[in-house]
Formats: C-alpha cells, structure tokens, sequence
C-alpha cells in the first residue's frame, strides 16, 4: 500500500508539473528585427527592405528595419555582432566585414557572424566624363599608367577603393597607380566627375546611370563576370582585356552562435521570400542583381573576399 501511494503521488506530482509547464513556442513568436548598418534610402537599405517584405510573409511576424549608422559601418555592423543569437536580431552584413579588422577600424570579421546568405550584388564600373578623352576601358587603362589620373567614391580602402585598385594590378601596374579621393558617396563623386574635378568613378553604374541617361557621363565597363542585364551594351573589364571582376554584396547575416534549428528556419524563410517573384523583380527594377548563395557557400566566398580584400589593402598600405 506504501509503494502505491508514492507511487501515485509521485504520478501526480509529474502530471501536475506537465500541465503547469508551458509548450515550447515554435521559433519566430515575435516581431524580428533587422538592423541595417547605412543609411535609409541608400543600397543596402533598398534592397533590405525589398526583402523584408517577401521575409515577413515567410516568417509569419513582423520584421522592423532598423537603421544604425555611423563609423563607417562600424556602428550597425557591431549592434548585429553583439545582439542575441535568438533569431529575433538579424542584420545586413556588407563586405566591409571582410575587412574592418584588416584596416583596424573594429575587431569585426566574418567569423563575428552566422552568415546567412547574400542577397544582392551590385557590380563596379568604369565611369568617365562624357565630354572627356576617353571611349574605351583600353584608354582610361593606358591612360591611368601615368600615375596622373584620379577616381573617387565612398571610402577609403572601401569596396570602390578597391574596384581601381584591382583593375590596375590586374592590367600590369601597381595597385595604387591611380590616386583615389574618397567622397561622401556616389552622387557628390559623380558630380566632381562632371565637372573635371577626378578623372573616372569606379563606383556602381546603377548611381551613374541617370547622368549617363542625360549625356553626361559615359559607362564604358562594369567589373562583373558577366554583363548586367541593367546594362546590356556595356562590356565586362574581361572583354576589355582585363581579368578582374569586383561586386559589391549585400547579405543577410545574425550574431554568431545561433541554435541550429533556428538558423534552418531563418535561411529556408529568407530563400523562400527572396525567390518570390515580387522581390526579384523590385530588384531587377532597380538594376540590383538577385543572389542567394545560402551559408554555407556564403562562408566560403567571405574567407576568399577577406584573403583578397587583405592583399588589395596591404598593396595599397592601407593594411594595419
């Protein structure tokens, strides 16, 4: 009689502890944000936001945008490496997380990440004044062996930085054969471009494409693999004779350490919103060219950007 009363007080104890217990919520139970580095209204947030829209009908929560600016991508890139690996702060990682450590901006690399995917790339071009002396990446190259000619962009050492860099050491010269002048972005460099003030842009065709469309600047190269098809007639630097390509890239990334299941979810939700129709063709639109690489090959291609991003900047004596 002993044992059969503890043993149906022990029963009911567990019952009791079963009913009382809560069922583990299914991963997203809440709103989830995403923390974009740049400002609102540039690259990396339009292209966010095109994707925010497609990720929240996957995930079935809302998804706020936030912006966290400053630092040269430091401030935003640092929230997300620090957020809670819970699924509920995810980011916009940029390729300067390739090389924020390299250049001793922030002890960021792409290690302080679980990378998700990319989402986006957006390739470099050869920009030049339309009533300037050169018709071809050929000239601008034979030119540029001088050591007089300037180009411009958003950061030094930044992808833009590294577009010239790459494509004069690619054609035989030093990286720093052209003098660089960082600006405060593509529009303000373009306009220096106008008016004299540099000699090319090297930055995305996509922000010279108005001033292009005006007669006022020529694009007579884009540092792709293939040509863009928001600029068909405009040939790649292979074409040209040069063997470099350089895209800027735009991804979907989380702190690291996040619980298995819970990155499956995030990285099958993304790849789902990301395919719909309407996304890709808001950033088709745009001239933004679709990409979802997935983790891992996403990870593989960020250890070869940083190797190489580290040999661009130590040629350029940028490196710390």
């Amino acid at each position: 009689m002993t044992s059969f009363k503890f043993t149906f007080a022990a029963g009911l104890t567990a019952l009791a502890t079963l009913v009382a217990a809560p069922a583990m919520a299914e991963y997203p139970e809440r709103p989830v944000t995403i923390i974009v580095p740049w400002g609102a209204g540039g690259g990396t947030d339009t292209i966010i936001r095109i994707f925010a829209v497609g990720f929240e009908k996957e995930m079935g929560q809302p998804i706020n945008v936030i912006n966290r600016t400053g630092g040269s991508g430091v401030v935003g890139h640092s929230a997300i490496a620090n957020g809670t690996p819970d699924g509920y702060t995810l980011g916009a990682c940029t390729s300067e997380i390739t090389y924020f450590e390299t250049v001793g901006l922030a002890d960021i690399t792409p290690a302080s990440y679980d990378l998700i995917s990319r989402l986006a790339t957006i390739p470099a071009g050869v920009t030049v004044a339309a009533d300037g002396p050169f018709g071809s990446v050929e000239e601008v190259i034979e030119a540029a062996r001088s050591g007089e000619l300037t180009s411009s962009g958003s950061g030094l050492g930044g992808p833009w930085h590294m577009a010239v860099a790459g494509m004069m050491k690619s054609a035989g010269g030093a990286a720093d054969t052209v003098k660089f002048i960082p600006s405060k972005g593509g529009a303000p460099a373009l306009q220096d471009l106008v008016s004299g003030g540099i000699s090319m842009f090297t930055g995305s065709p996509i922000e010279a494409r108005a001033l292009a469309d005006a007669g006022e600047v020529k694009i007579l190269g884009i540092m792709a693999d293939e040509r863009s098809p928001a600029f068909p007639d405009v040939p790649t630097l292979k074409e040209s004779g040069v063997d470099w390509s350089l895209t800027n890239w735009f991804s979907l990334c989380a702190p690291s350490g996040l619980p298995e299941d819970v990155k499956a979810k995030v990285e099958t939700a993304a790849k789902a919103a990301h395919g719909s129709e309407a996304v890709q063709e808001a950033l088709a639109q745009r001239g933004i060219t679709p990409l979802f690489d997935g983790s891992e090959a996403f990870s593989v291609f960020a250890a070869e950007f940083s190797g190489a991003a580290k040999e661009l900047l130590t040629d350029l004596g940028i490196a710390k």
